[in-house]
């Protein structure tokens, strides 16, 4: 793949009346001709559903509708079942909804109660029957979907010792990542066949892990590589044994790899690793950052080095919440801020 030189503003998309705190794509979208689709989620207590319209004059996106009259404070997190046919949103009312996209129309078909405080974030499993919550109760909540879109809590995970930022399931196996106030990631397995759920691993400051508050997290394409943020200004990459992994049933530990410090100067609060092994890193310093596996080494570093590819300075006003690159083909990545904006950008490669 031709490296990226620079990085092109497609389009600034306005419309929410408070910070956006997340965005999701609709993973079904942007292949075989249906239009690229993501949802974002405000302190404005909404979400809205934005599409490409690639048969406009200007390839616009537009907004095809607002989710509002269902949650009552600040809407944190959104994420799609990997169908695209449900949405779950989680909010600092205490609930998670779920929405049904019937032919372009939301309905909420059903709302998530138990945690005693603010959800702050909302994951499916990679078949989408299952969804797992954290919040500011310290506390991971899985839920199984049942018929007619009910949906049974089966474990309440504990273990953290403070706020649980994020929530996220490997993108192959049955493992979800957790990360928290508490500067730890905890890693978390079925460990029998009545949804025994424990924490088999937890990635802290004694095995190379963040020195504060960890944001966020995501996984390569693979699924053996993670990368991690933090408001201790680093991002680190973390790595499993991926021959292991697939021939065993087991659990397979995590490694520190690397860290990546130095690129931003405040809390960084998103990253996301693309495709096509870029990651994406959005932060309160309102940059976007873009970094590559270092093929280039010298052979004196022993594992994987990342260098910087990109850098976008003033990507917007203010503190940037999210960073999400689409699926499809084309290297769209869509950023969310506090400036209630949510911006288009497209990687251009080297001529």
């Amino acid at each position: 793949m031709e490296l990226a030189k620079g990085l092109r503003e497609i389009q600034k998309l306005e419309g929410h009346t408070d910070r956006v705190w997340s965005l999701a794509w609709n993973p079904v979208t942007g292949v075989a001709g249906i239009p690229l689709s993501f949802a974002s989620c405000s302190g404005d207590k909404t979400v809205r559903i934005w599409e490409h319209n690639p048969s406009s004059s200007t390839s616009s996106w537009d907004c095809k509708a607002v989710l509002d009259e269902t949650h009552t404070r600040t809407v944190r997190s959104c994420a799609w079942s990997p169908s695209g046919k449900f949405l779950a949103t989680a909010s600092f009312d205490a609930t998670t909804a779920i929405w049904e996209n019937v032919g372009g129309d939301y309905e909420c078909v059903s709302t998530l109660e138990g945690h005693e405080n603010e959800v702050k974030s909302v994951s499916w499993n990679p078949s989408g029957s299952l969804l797992a919550t954290c919040g500011r109760d310290k506390t991971v909540w899985i839920w199984e979907v049942q018929p007619g879109n009910e949906f049974d809590c089966v474990a309440v995970l504990q273990g953290h010792t403070q706020d649980v930022k994020m929530v996220q399931w490997h993108p192959s196996r049955n493992l979800i990542f957790s990360c928290s106030y508490d500067n730890t990631v905890k890693i978390w397995a079925d460990e029998g066949d009545d949804d025994d759920w424990a924490c088999v691993q937890t990635l802290d400051e004694t095995n190379n892990g963040h020195s504060s508050t960890v944001w966020a997290l995501s996984f390569n394409d693979g699924g053996d590589k993670m990368v991690t943020c933090s408001d201790d200004l680093t991002l680190k990459i973390w790595g499993t044994d991926n021959e292991k992994m697939q021939s065993t049933d087991d659990f397979v530990p995590w490694r520190h790899l690397c860290t990546l410090s130095g690129y931003h100067d405040r809390t960084i609060f998103s990253v996301h690793w693309s495709r096509d092994n870029i990651i994406a890193s959005g932060a309160a310093d309102d940059t976007i950052r873009f970094f590559v596996e270092n093929d280039d080494k010298d052979g004196l570093v022993d594992g994987p080095s990342y260098k910087l590819l990109l850098k976008k300075e003033k990507a917007h006003d203010m503190d940037i919440n999210s960073v999400q690159w689409s699926p499809g083909e084309d290297q769209i990545l869509a950023s969310a801020a506090d400036d209630g904006t949510i911006k288009i950008w497209e990687l251009t490669s080297a001529c």
